[in-house]
């Protein structure tokens, strides 16, 4: 999909959301097999992630590559389910039923009353990361530095400043994309530099800053989380739930507000593939679903752009 004569006036942002990256990552390998290129993209948490493989496939072998590279991450989070030992071994007071993806109410209650009763310390004594070996086997920073690959932009939040921080091409390496995707609650900060970083969805979900200058012909932006859902949430499950997505979204319309009119969006929205789905089907990285938002993912990216 060629969204502008001129391939390099176009800009990609792509939103977090854990498993729910697969959407996005859907989404791209579409727009990537349509034809569309990009001088840059900033990515925040699993859209860092997949920001990252683009950008370093797209320097190993044009397209064909970054479309690989894309899926070479999904398929090792796929076939190693990276969350459910983790979830396995706090069944008995999360409540997790996978039968159902995560979606029932006791699913998510459990997850909040564990999370409100142990410290990240007692719910993951080691600090360990499933993504970390996945990601040093897989990162190739010296494509990711190279002169030809896009500018490349991972947001991280800096806890005592909670401030956005932004890591470019040169910068980045597995801390930083770990930096990016830490849920506080379950994994320790990340140490870089003397500073410590959580999850950038708290601060920008994704920064847009980096990648409107210079000004763009046309951002193509990802979303990861759903930005509207029907009906007021009662429970307590699902208050905090919703709360969630409307912080996490909070940023990115900040931004979006201040868009220059010269700069023509194209928006793809997750909200028919992911309002149905709770806050807990982020940590699914089970194959059959992450193949379905794959392929959601590419069929919300198929629709015809609109100016």
């Amino acid at each position: 999909m060629a969204l502008v004569s001129n391939p390099a006036r176009n800009v990609l942002a792509l939103q977090g959301g854990g498993a729910h990256g697969a959407f996005t990552w859907g989404a791209l390998d579409r727009l990537i097999e349509d034809g569309f290129t990009f001088a840059a993209v900033s990515g925040v948490s699993s859209g860092a992630m997949i920001a990252a493989m683009a950008v370093q496939g797209f320097v190993q072998n044009g397209p064909v590559g970054a479309r690989k590279s894309m899926r070479d991450l999904w398929e090792r989070v796929s076939a190693g389910d990276i969350f459910g030992p983790v979830n396995s071994s706090l069944d008995w007071m999360w409540g997790w039923d996978k039968t159902r993806e995560f979606g029932n109410e006791l699913a998510w209650q459990g997850m909040t009353n564990a999370l409100r009763m142990f410290s990240p310390g007692q719910l993951n004594p080691f600090g360990q990361n499933p993504l970390e070996p996945l990601l040093y086997d897989l990162l190739d920073t010296e494509a990711v530095c190279h002169p030809t690959a896009p500018k490349l932009f991972v947001a991280a939040t800096d806890v005592e400043s909670g401030q956005a921080k932004i890591f470019s091409n040169a910068e980045i390496s597995v801390p930083v994309l770990l930096a990016s995707c830490c849920i506080p609650m379950m994994f320790p900060a990340v140490n870089i530099g003397g500073r410590h970083y959580w999850d950038g969805g708290y601060s920008c979900n994704p920064a847009l800053t980096p990648i409107l200058a210079p000004k763009p012909d046309v951002l193509v932006l990802i979303r990861a989380q759903p930005r509207t859902r029907k009906g007021v949430p009662n429970s307590t499950a699902d208050i905090v739930h919703r709360l969630h997505e409307i912080a996490f979204q909070a940023p990115l319309d900040a931004e979006l507000s201040d868009l220059p009119k010269s700069v023509r969006l194209h928006d793809i929205s997750a909200d028919a593939a992911l309002a149905s789905h709770p806050l807990t089907s982020k940590m699914n990285t089970e194959r059959d679903f992450l193949k379905r938002l794959f392929e959601a993912g590419r069929e919300a990216a198929a629709q015809p752009v609109v100016a």
